[in-house]
Order: structure tokens, then C-alpha cells, then sequence
């Protein structure tokens, strides 16, 4: 089995390996998020992302782009810590890091079979729709598991804080 931060590739190495997927007839899916605090609702929606296809690429933000979304205390762990505990997940199979505010260029640089987004999102707001159904992939909005997110997280933790 593969070690986590091996998992963790560059755009270029992670075109690579969609490459040799597609020609052993892989079907491949991507996703995309910050991933600040890993909860049971992270790893339920990226299990129900790899259950769509044969491989699973997640695409995380970097700091700053993360900073620009979520303000200013975010993200609480680097980009690096949290690619490779996305990583370690076995229904992973690789980790792509992306600095903008969307992850267009990756979702166009890799050109998923399957885009897979959580729930909350409607379709026409899914950034990269337009381009997967263009190229015949499809687009897919995964369950949401109630009661788990980052945010709500660090709420409990700062209100535990603040009473203690």
C-alpha cells in the first residue's frame, strides 16, 4: 500500500497517473475542498466520491486560497498536513494542491470522467460542470452527513474556550 505523502503529487505527476488510468480503462473522479479539520463528514463524502468511478483525485486548496473563502484563523493546519491526511485515506488515491479560488485549472488539466461535489451545492453552481458535461463526464452532488463540518467544529472548541 502506498505511504500518504507519496499519494500527494504535483499537477503534472497527478496528469501522469490519470493518464496510465484512463489506458487501463479507469474511470476517474475528482473532488475538491479545504479539508482544515478532517470529520467523519469529510471521509463519508470522499468514500461515496470514490464509490462513482475507479480512482479518486481530491484537489485541496492552499492557504491562501483558503484564507481568501474562510477568513482570515484559516486554515488552521497547512496545505501540506492536510494533503497528506486527505491522503492517508484508502478511498484515496491521489492529492493535488491548487492556490486559486476554484479548482477550474486542475478539473480542466485533468479532465475528470466524474465531478463529485457535496450536497450543499446546487448544480449550477458547481464550478466545472459546464466543462465535465462538455466532455461527456458527468457531475455528481454527494450526501451530506449532518452535524459534522469544520466551521461548527472550531465553534465548539472556541465557545469550550471562552466557558473554560
Amino acid at each position: 500500500m502506498p505511504r500518504a505523502r507519496d499519494k500527494v503529487l504535483d499537477l503534472e505527476a497527478a496528469k501522469r497517473a490519470v493518464a496510465r488510468a484512463r489506458r487501463r480503462g479507469e474511470t476517474v473522479v475528482l473532488t475538491n475542498g479545504c479539508f482544515d479539520l478532517l470529520h467523519p463528514g469529510h471521509v463519508r463524502s470522499l468514500e461515496a466520491a470514490r464509490s462513482l468511478g475507479d480512482r479518486l483525485v481530491v484537489a485541496v486548496n492552499h492557504d491562501a486560497s483558503v484564507r481568501r473563502l474562510k477568513g482570515p484563523e484559516r486554515p488552521i493546519q497547512p496545505a501540506r498536513v492536510r494533503k497528506e491526511l486527505v491522503a492517508a485515506l484508502a478511498c484515496v488515491d491521489w492529492v493535488v494542491g491548487f492556490g486559486a479560488d476554484t479548482p477550474l485549472g486542475v478539473i480542466r488539466a485533468l479532465r475528470p470522467d466524474v465531478l463529485a461535489k457535496g450536497g450543499d451545492w446546487a448544480l449550477d453552481e458547481i464550478v466545472g460542470r459546464e466543462d465535465v458535461e462538455g466532455w461527456g463526464g458527468r457531475v455528481a452532488r454527494l450526501p451530506l452527513m449532518a452535524g459534522h463540518s469544520t466551521t461548527a467544529t472550531l465553534q465548539a472548541i472556541r465557545g469550550a474556550r471562552d466557558r473554560g
